[in-house]
């Protein structure tokens, strides 16, 4: 019953291997005889062999079945000092035993670079005063309700001095980047385009 168990672990153990290869060693140690634990080992990246013996953990599992029976993403090295991520989940049989462990061992060097890289093309310079810009692409209908919301329904009865500050406000919003607005901010306040020009100056 034990070896069908670890058969199937072996099974789980190779998929995961080869839907990452070059970047995660997958290891599944038959405890059952630690002094040739490694059982198979995909994507090998630690230099192991089939054969070699258990690691640390493996001996502390087969020692104490209370031992934890997942230990997730802990920081390990390989042999030749690249930094490495890992799991390792203890597989117990019916009887409450250790027998086996998949052990992931993620290849952080490869990914560090490419972080570095993903990081410094998404990072933005601080804030520069007075620079707000809104790439959505404004629309007359916005444009228009915009103008009636400020002037409470009736733009043609602002005063002159809030017919200005409500033109500059719009240039400030980028209402000004479409081709009529300045006609239709003329033709709502009651005044002519060059007077729109003026007020936005």
């Amino acid at each position: 019953m034990d070896e069908h168990l670890i058969r199937e672990t072996e099974k789980i153990a190779v998929a995961i291997g080869r839907m990452f290869p070059g970047l995660c060693e997958v290891v599944l140690h038959d405890l059952r005889d630690p002094d040739h634990a490694i059982r198979a080992i995909e994507n090998n990246l630690s230099g192991r062999e089939v054969g070699d013996p258990a690691t640390e953990l493996g001996l502390r599992r087969i020692s104490d079945p209370d031992y934890p029976s997942v230990l997730q993403n802990y920081a390990n090295q390989f042999p030749d000092g690249r930094p490495v991520k890992s799991t390792s989940i203890g597989i117990k049989n019916a009887d409450g035993e250790y027998i086996a462990a998949l052990c992931l061992n993620l290849d952080v060097s490869v990914l560090s670079p490419l972080t570095h890289t993903l990081s410094s093309l998404v990072a933005t310079d601080a804030a520069q005063p007075g620079v707000v810009e809104d790439l959505r692409s404004r629309t007359s209908r916005e444009l228009r309700e915009r103008i009636e919301r400020a002037a409470g329904g009736s733009p043609r009865s602002l005063s002159r001095e809030a017919k200005r500050d409500l033109v500059r406000r719009l240039r400030d919003e980028g209402y000004f980047e479409s081709r009529d607005a300045a006609q239709i901010i003329a033709d709502l306040l009651g005044v002519s385009r060059a007077t729109v020009y003026n007020y936005a100056k």
